[in-house]
C-alpha cells in the first residue's frame, strides 16, 4: 500500500505542476468563466502548489501527508462545484474527481482505515 501512495502523491504533485505551471493560460480561462478573480485564481494556484510540494516531501517525512492530501481534496471538491455550477461537460469534472480519488485513497491509507 506504500507503494501506491507514494504514487498517488507523485501523480497529484506532477498533474497539479502540469496544469498550473505549463497550462497557466487555460487556468486563466477557467477563473474567468467560473467568474473568480484573479487574486482567487492565484490564491489557489499558491495553495494547489504548495500542497503538492508538501506531498512530495511527504515522501520523505510521513508526518507531513495527511494535511496537504485533505487540503488538495478539498480544492477539489471546490473545483468540482465551480464545474458544476457552469454546467461544464462531463469530461471537465474528471481530473477534478481523479485527482480527488487520490488524494482520498492517501489520507484513508494514513489514518489506517484501508
Amino acid at each position: 500500500m506504500e507503494l501506491l501512495t507514494i504514487l498517488a502523491q507523485i501523480i497529484i504533485a506532477v498533474t497539479i505542476l502540469i496544469v498550473w505551471v505549463f497550462r497557466f493560460d487555460n487556468i486563466q480561462l477557467e477563473f474567468k468563466q467560473y467568474g473568480l478573480s484573479d487574486l482567487t485564481r492565484s490564491i489557489v494556484g499558491a495553495a494547489k502548489i504548495s500542497l503538492s510540494t508538501l506531498l512530495i516531501v511527504g515522501i520523505w517525512h510521513s508526518e507531513l501527508i495527511l494535511i496537504p492530501t485533505l487540503g488538495i481534496a478539498f480544492l477539489m471538491l471546490c473545483a468540482l462545484y465551480a464545474h458544476f455550477s457552469v454546467r461544464n461537460p462531463i469530461a471537465k469534472y474528471l481530473p477534478a474527481i481523479g485527482l480527488l480519488c487520490l488524494s482520498l485513497l492517501i489520507a484513508a491509507s494514513e489514518l489506517n482505515i484501508i
